[in-house]
């Protein structure tokens, strides 16, 4: 690390001479998906793990976000004078001015999105100015799946020789979690009598949160609270977009009368294993409920947003698509009724190449750039742990109906 005098208050005084590892905190979206990758440098005493937040239109929640990790932070324009062992990063903004060996992310799964921008068309993540921000070359490129190397030998063949197909996070700490549905329905307080129907959204014009003026009112009135829970799950650029404040405001109503908002710094994965049945979008939650054996009912899935070479894509044409005529609660059986596990298997396995492997090789591949050799045990999937109760994300204020 730097030994500038202006950061010198920063230096390490009881353990010194570490190698530190910078993780760059976009957005609230991005920070979650580092998480788990700096799980892999959990008790290695060789290693210092700093935090920093570059400017970001959606990056709000950020700030929250780190003091409750309780990480040590350095500002942005702090860490851009320092010198640092390894970077970590699930976007590009800002990191041609990071001194470091650079490893990018994407940060969800694969890569869904198409943009139809005049300036920069192209998959979100796979363009040009994604991998090669400011014109410097990273250090690695992480994918999740060997179907992304030739995208980028087509799209920015400079890069391939510095890409690893390592796999997928979330991907594998949902399968890892899988056998204990049981035990995230009974800390939801889901009984057995109700069906957990979420609600998923990503961000943008396209998604599911743009049709939800129409489709809130039919959560409430339409699916009765006898058989059935719903809970929503928003992407967090919408939050860090719009305002916490004004979404919680949007959506106060449907809180008071059963429905679940999941607040952004809460770990969906838990509540999507929990889940009886999914409406979703072309968003990476839908896409990760493959794994489960949850029925799949889109309310949007807008094709010129979506990579057609995406798995995304494939769910698009699979699963059925929300009807605005047709009663809400008939089209989740039919759903069910038509849902084929294999189907959405096959989609599933779309999304890594990798499964159950992302921590060994991106532990292998932070540790060669480190210049440390890994720690001497297998690194572990550990299954997510027990959400809270569902009425402790709605402050347990609910209206009684019918």
């Amino acid at each position: 690390m730097s030994t500038d005098p202006s950061v010198a208050e920063r230096e390490w005084l009881t353990l010194v001479e570490r190698k530190t590892v910078l993780a760059v905190v976009h957005t609230l979206a991005y920070g979650k998906r580092l998480i788990d990758v700096l799980s892999l440098l959990e008790a290695d005493f060789r290693v210092q793990v700093l935090f920093t937040a570059p400017p970001h239109v959606f990056g709000d929640e950020v700030p929250t976000f780190l003091r409750g990790l309780g990480g040590a932070v350095l500002p942005w324009d702090e860490a851009v004078r320092m010198t640092f062992d390894l970077a970590l990063a699930a976007g590009p903004r800002g990191m041609e001015s990071i001194a470091a060996p650079l490893i990018t992310l994407p940060h969800g799964a694969c890569y869904l999105k198409r943009l139809d921008t005049a300036q920069h068309p192209g998959v979100a993540g796979l363009r040009r100015q994604d991998l090669v921000p400011g014109g410097r070359l990273p250090a690695a490129v992480a994918v999740p799946h060997h179907a992304e190397l030739s995208v980028l030998e087509r799209s920015c063949p400079e890069v391939l020789p510095f890409a690893h197909v390592v796999g997928d996070p979330a991907y594998d700490r949902i399968s890892a979690s899988l056998p204990l549905r049981a035990a995230y329905r009974r800390a939801l307080n889901v009984t057995d009598e109700r069906q957990l129907v979420v609600v998923a959204s990503t961000w943008g014009r396209h998604s599911s949160f743009g049709r939800f003026e129409a489709l809130l009112p039919r959560l409430i009135a339409e699916l009765p609270v006898r058989r059935f829970c719903p809970v929503i799950l928003v992407h967090p650029n919408v939050w860090s977009g719009h305002g916490s404040w004004q979404v919680r405001t949007w959506l106060a109503r449907c809180a008071r009368l059963g429905i679940t908002v999941v607040p952004p710094e809460a770990d969906w994965r838990t509540v999507l294993i929990a889940a009886d049945r999914i409406i979703g979008d072309h968003g990476s939650v839908t896409l990760y409920g493959t794994l489960t054996e949850a029925p799949i009912l889109l309310a949007s899935a807008p094709e010129r947003e979506i990579n057609p070479d995406s798995p995304a894509a494939a769910l698009a044409v699979t699963a059925p698509a929300l009807s605005p005529t047709y009663s809400l609660a008939a089209q989740l059986d039919y759903a069910a009724v038509e849902y084929r596990r294999e189907e959405y298997a096959g989609i599933a396995e779309r999304i890594t190449s990798e499964p159950g492997r992302f921590n060994r090789n991106m532990r292998r591949l932070m540790y060669r750039l480190l210049g440390l050799g890994q720690p001497a045990h297998e690194p572990e999937i550990v299954p997510l742990p027990e959400p809270p109760a569902l009425d402790t994300w709605t402050g347990g204020r609910r209206e009684v109906v019918a």
